[in-house]
């Protein structure tokens, strides 16, 4: 049986701190004194008020979580995150639908960083940061930060970092999964540290600063400014959001053994690494010459748009510094490839994870071998870490159901009247947590407010299935889930 009374503790003690959050912003906005304040104050005091009849329903549970009890608590962590981060948004008017601001909210969290509002340049300082905030805390997963800060709290936090942590192997820094997840946060917080005082010393102000290094570093791409980096005009800045997005798409647990130990090239050994950056330079290069021979750019503008583009899109970031629906429709297949694959797993990034692309290579590799030579036994080895069996088929599990995801999806959004390219790229961005997406209707530099309501709601579910990549949501759906010990 599911033991509700801890899952009521859990996320009655995860509204705890969705207050703290919602209580800096309260801050942002008095310090501006702006017209959010009474919405976030309003905020502030229904959040708590669900924490404590969650806690009080909560009481006296047993601090332990099955395998089961772990699926179910990460998904309506995330759920009920995006529920009541929908607030700020309707009590302060600035969304008029529930259907608008679960969207806005669901993006944030998951770092999809898609966007309902057309004229971001109109909203208050503490909503602003409130949405970047929302990608911040979305990067590395809600309930991980919990096990971070609370480790106490979950009896079960191996399974909870199972159940929502990204890539097919999740490796541990220490035997305490919480030291690990401090460690792991460590990385995270030099990381936005870093990119805010870069992005300072480049010419933004603070509060530019620290949003769009909150954005940078969780791979989100919410902007406080409707043209994104574009706004700055800043090749320097444009430099710099690429190094920071690229660096938060690489594996966190490798980025903290290569600089604790100053082991700079084990990153290179990792096989992941490597598939990473040869991606990103083969697709640079080919953008690069696309936008010099047909949009006649010139060397360094060509190569700085073609870059910047393909960081964003293969961490999954949504950043913009140029608007690549005016490029060749070529380039929308190479970025759609790169929404498709995604950057390192245990990153901030989303998509179907570079390993994956390397392990399912390797499958092919040896499945060509294997024609030639029937008898022969022929390991795979990513990193030098042998892949099992069992990890080889869910990998093709996984593997089917996405891309079935993406064609049912896809499917009933063209039998309701969207264009092709967008439905399709909407399907990828959305299961993928990129954001911009590739089309007429609604472009890489567009909001998403035209789609109808259903569209909404479907796009906001594939958001949350495709963060907690697939299976930890459809699990929830199967009826043996629910009747079977």
């Amino acid at each position: 049986m599911i033991n509700f009374r801890i899952i009521y503790k859990i996320l009655g003690s995860l509204l705890f701190i969705e207050v703290a959050l919602m209580l800096s912003c309260l801050g942002m906005a008095l310090y501006f004194e702006e017209d959010d304040s009474l919405a976030f104050a309003i905020s502030v005091i229904i959040t708590l008020l669900g924490a404590i009849l969650l806690r009080y329903a909560g009481r006296n549970a047993e601090n332990r979580l099955s395998r089961r009890d772990s699926f179910l608590v990460v998904t309506l962590a995330w759920v009920t995150f995006s529920i009541f981060g929908t607030q700020p948004f309707l009590i302060g008017g600035y969304l008029h639908s529930f259907t608008d601001a679960f969207f806005e909210t669901m993006s944030g969290f998951t770092t999809t960083g898609a966007t309902i509002i057309d004229n971001v340049e109109a909203l208050p300082h503490g909503i602003l940061f409130w949405r970047s905030l929302t990608q911040w805390i979305g990067g590395l997963g809600i309930v991980f930060f919990t096990v971070a800060l609370l480790p106490s709290l979950v009896g079960g936090s191996t399974r909870v970092f199972a159940a929502e942590a990204t890539g097919p192997v999740k490796t541990k820094l220490h035997p305490k999964l919480s030291m690990g997840a401090r460690w792991i946060w460590m990385v995270y917080l030099f990381i936005t540290f870093s990119c805010m005082g870069s992005y300072m010393f480049f010419g933004m102000d603070w509060f530019q600063g620290i949003n769009y290094a909150m954005t940078s570093s969780a791979t989100g791409g919410f902007s406080i400014h409707n043209n994104s980096t574009e706004f700055f005009n800043s090749p320097a800045i444009e430099y710099t959001t690429t190094f920071f997005c690229f660096l938060s798409g690489v594996n966190f647990t490798l980025l903290y053994f290569s600089a604790a130990k100053f082991k700079f090239k084990e990153l290179w050994r990792d096989s992941e690494f490597q598939f990473y950056c040869l991606v990103i330079l083969g697709f640079t290069a080919f953008i690069m010459a696309e936008l010099m021979l047909r949009n006649h750019y010139d060397i360094e503008h060509a190569f700085r748009s073609g870059l910047f583009q393909v960081v964003s899109f293969i961490t999954t970031t949504g950043l913009f510094n140029d608007d690549a629906g005016q490029w060749p429709h070529v380039t929308w297949v190479v970025l759609s490839v790169c929404m498709f694959i995604g950057a390192c797993s245990g990153s901030t990034s989303g998509g179907l994870k570079s390993v994956r692309a390397v392990m399912l290579a390797k499958i092919i590799r040896n499945e060509l071998r294997q024609r030639l030579h029937p008898n022969a036994v022929l390991p795979l080895k990513v990193s030098g870490v042998n892949v099992t069996n069992a990890q080889r088929v869910s990998l093709l599990a996984f593997l089917i159901t996405y891309l079935l995801l993406l064609l049912v999806v896809a499917f009933v959004m063209i039998a309701a009247g969207i264009d092709n390219t967008n439905a399709i790229t909407i399907c990828l961005s959305c299961m993928g947590n990129v954001g911009p997406t590739l089309g007429v209707e609604i472009g890489p530099t567009m909001a998403w407010n035209h789609l109808p309501d259903f569209a909404k709601w479907m796009c906001s579910t594939m958001m949350l299935v495709g963060r907690l990549e697939i299976f930890t949501v459809i699990v929830i759906l199967t009826p043996s889930f629910w009747t079977r010990n």
